[in-house]
């Protein structure tokens, strides 16, 4: 399978999480921009509606509101992506997004940040970090760009050598290509790099002496998308991964690519 095609793959079916918030009609954006010819998106919105229950008496008067805030959420992503399929679920936001991911066969899962420090996102058991923890696809984690149009045209790939990030940087290049851009490939020394590997995946590969976050957050001042490898952890093990607190930490978007879209 060649780049595009693996690419073509990878932003095939695309679901969006929708929570009412900028963040999420960024997200909304972001995965329009990537979605591929013949692929599809679809909206969801995920109402907890047993919350609800914890006001009392007024419990139907709080479900009708969260009904229609779920409703606005989903109309404005509408009036960004009219083409769009969408849908309204009863759940854990997560649980739901997840389960959803899992039916549709999604091959990227987008999510807008809401600028919360990664501690924060973990202990408050955020929807962006369940998916990255957890999501059976890469996941996006999509953030306010300056100009929609061009992005991405910088994108930035970490390598260390290994088959995951081998794929993420095969997406990287597919990506540049695509929308005429530039890709840059960036390593650690100072974290687990197989030096020869990395270099055969990406000649032009740059090694800096400090931390693969470090290396990566810096660049993500200056890019408008970081790809990285997911090494397949979920749960509890995926905890301060890399490729996690990245996703949290960054300043542009952040794109993990999951085993198999490589």
């Amino acid at each position: 399978m060649n780049a595009q095609a693996r690419e073509a793959q990878l932003f095939d079916r695309i679901l969006c999480g929708v929570d009412g918030t900028p963040a999420s009609l960024d997200a909304v954006r972001r995965a329009l921009r990537l979605q591929v010819e013949h692929g599809s998106v679809l909206l969801l919105t995920v109402a907890n509606f047993a919350q609800a229950a914890h006001a009392g008496m007024a419990a139907s008067h709080a479900a009708e509101l969260m009904q229609n805030e779920a409703e606005a959420a989903l109309a404005d992503a509408q009036s960004i992506a009219p083409s769009a399929s969408s849908k309204l679920l009863d759940g854990d936001p997560a649980a739901v997004m997840l389960t959803q991911a899992e039916i549709d066969r999604a091959t990227l899962i987008a999510v807008g940040s809401h600028g919360r420090r990664r501690v924060a996102g973990l202990l408050l058991g955020t929807v962006a970090a369940r998916m990255l923890r957890d999501a059976p696809c890469s996941v996006l984690v999509a953030r306010a760009v300056r100009d929609a149009e061009a992005w991405p045209r910088t994108v930035v790939a970490g390598v260390d050598g290994s088959l995951e990030s081998a794929a993420a940087f095969t997406v990287a290049r597919s990506l540049a290509t695509r929308f005429g851009g530039s890709v840059r490939v960036v390593a650690s020394t100072k974290d687990q790099l197989d030096g020869e590997a990395a270099r055969a995946i990406a000649p032009e590969l740059e090694e800096q002496g400090v931390p693969a976050v470090e290396v990566l957050m810096a660049a993500s001042e200056s890019t408008d998308l970081i790809v990285v490898g997911s090494r397949g952890l979920h749960g509890l093990k995926a905890l301060g991964s890399v490729s996690e607190r990245l996703a949290h930490q960054a300043r542009s978007s952040v794109l993990v690519v999951h085993p198999g879209h490589g």
